[in-house]
């Protein structure tokens, strides 16, 4: 048996003392019910319990998020889609179809995460606000993840282009520059904002050298005595050589341009060019990729990424692939130093520049709050031709295993279950019977939810199912409107006869 990858986590049941009183529970596919119970009978029980409740604990409880479910519906679409094209997905054209779909399912992620944070501005109280705060960090941490993985296992960037997509990462998921530029290009005299040089640096650090240079000029035209200093940065920012998508030289040259391109930097640091001024020095000396600069400005690079990729762009511009979780792990030492320990997301994307794919996925698991991320992510990944060697000992896959968990917690819902069907569809081991396990739990109190169930059944020929679905709706009357030809199906209720034996009919 596999170790636990940790203690798991304690639910408090209001009320409940299970060091005097037994409790009794009932698994169901995505609730769990609870109550107190009188398990020994030699000891003398008390006239009331003390807990005269009986509780429902959820799994998935964010399928009960109003913003969610959008995340939910929407990915449905994509999730779909991707399945039905599979057959299209060959050649060249194969990758650049599943990086969009990956795209999508990010920009998604996006929608739900900008909607929630207007909610938690909007909030009326503190509590709420918490709530839709923390929404934001999560669904802001799988954007994070999910671009990386596209990064390095969809789009399987190669050096050169790699640095490019890797900083395109750091600025979209690190994007306070923005607001502080508008604070700062806002103001009556720019470059005497008190967060000027920070905004300056942090565009350094960012590798958006054009838009540093554009600060550079303002402080030179209000500062007649570094004008010199500014126009010598401003000239070596406008020639440092980097790949830039659709150039043809080669790594070869690059890495000879680079180099003289770093030799000048370094002359005029030696010849102290910028030695009265220390913001341009420093902003010299991170350019060079001077490791002990770089690490004065944490506070500007604020995670352990950002330094990442700031370090191998001045310091190791065509980096492979292969060589990344070197730099990725010498980098969290350096920036975590002894004063804190990595979080959770911060292995998960340790695991990303590891190429260890299945690392990732347990990661996702154990720290996300639901299934969703891992079950589109797996799917995708699985797409890619990446996870097809592995699979579990209980006798399926882990796209399928992680779909199926995905699937069930939709059907905990009233509405979200009709999505699960189509997630059950598309797993060819386990999926059927999942379904039909499923499908007779689904609460059916509407005639318009039995037919949906029933036109269900019929598709897939679930002629069992079906007959039950008619034994449980028909007395509670949600069939007893239902005339010949009023829908697509009609179903012919023919009551079962004692000692005959007779079943359910179906007319379709």
């Amino acid at each position: 048996m596999e170790e636990l990858d940790g203690e798991p986590t304690v639910t408090l049941i209001p009320g409940m003392n299970s060091k005097k009183k037994q409790m009794c529970f009932d698994w169901g596919p995505g609730e769990m019910l609870v109550c107190e119970t009188s398990f020994n009978k030699k000891e003398k029980s008390e006239t009331a319990p003390n807990c005269p409740f009986i509780y429902i604990i959820r799994k998935d409880v964010d399928v009960y998020s109003q913003i969610l479910r959008k995340l939910f519906n929407e990915s449905h679409g994509i999730f779909v889609g991707l399945q039905r094209i599979e057959e299209e997905l060959t050649g060249k054209s194969r990758k650049a179809q599943l990086v969009r779909v990956s795209k999508n399912y990010r920009s998604v992620i996006r929608a739900c995460m900008e909607e929630m944070h207007q909610f938690a501005i909007a909030a009326k109280d503190p509590a709420s606000g918490r709530q839709f705060s923390s929404q934001v960090s999560i669904l802001s941490a799988m954007e994070l993840i999910w671009n990386l993985c596209e990064i390095l296992f969809i789009e399987v960037a190669p050096a050169g282009p790699l640095l490019l997509h890797l900083l395109d990462w750091v600025r979209l998921h690190v994007c306070e520059v923005d607001s502080l530029s508008a604070d700062v290009l806002g103001s009556e005299n720019p470059s005497k904002h008190e967060s000027f040089w920070n905004l300056v640096t942090v565009l350094v650090l960012q590798g958006r050298l054009d838009e540093a240079r554009q600060m550079l000029s303002k402080e030179a035209d209000a500062s007649p005595t570094s004008a010199g200093m500014c126009r010598i940065l401003g000239d070596l920012m406008r020639t440092m050589p980097i790949l830039s998508p659709g150039n043809t030289q080669t790594l070869t040259e690059l890495e000879l341009k680079w180099q003289h391109w770093r030799e000048e930097c370094e002359r005029h640091l030696q010849d102290g060019t910028f030695a009265s001024s220390p913001r341009l020095e420093s902003l010299c000396k991170i350019m060079l990729g001077d490791e002990a600069a770089l690490l004065e400005q944490k506070e500007l690079l604020s995670n352990w990424y950002h330094f990442l990729v700031t370090r191998l762009l001045y310091s190791h511009p065509t980096v492979k692939p292969i060589d990344l979780h070197f730099y990725a792990q010498s980098s969290l030492d350096m920036f975590l130093g002894c004063e804190s320990s990595p979080e959770p997301l911060d292995n998960i994307l340790m695991a990303a520049f590891e190429f260890d794919i299945h690392q990732v996925i347990k990661e996702c698991s154990i720290a996300l709050s639901n299934w969703w991320f891992v079950a589109h992510l797996t799917d995708l990944l699985d797409h890619c031709r990446l996870l097809q060697a592995h699979n579990l000992y209980f006798g399926s896959n882990m796209r399928e295993f992680l779909l199926l968990e995905y699937a069930s917690g939709l059907f905990a819902h009233h509405s979200l279950w009709q999505l699960g069907v189509d997630y059950f569809d598309y797993c060819p081991e386990l999926g059927r019977v999942s379904l039909e396990l499923h499908i007779e739990r689904i609460p059916l109190n509407t005639e318009q939810k039995a037919l949906k169930v029933l036109r269900i059944c019929e598709q897939r020929q679930m002629t069992e199912q079906g007959e039950l679905v008619m034994l449980l709706a028909y007395p509670l009357g949600c069939l007893g409107t239902l005339r010949p030809n009023s829908a697509d199906i009609t179903p012919a209720f023919s009551p079962v006869t004692p000692g005959t034996g007779r079943k359910l009919a179906f007319i379709f």
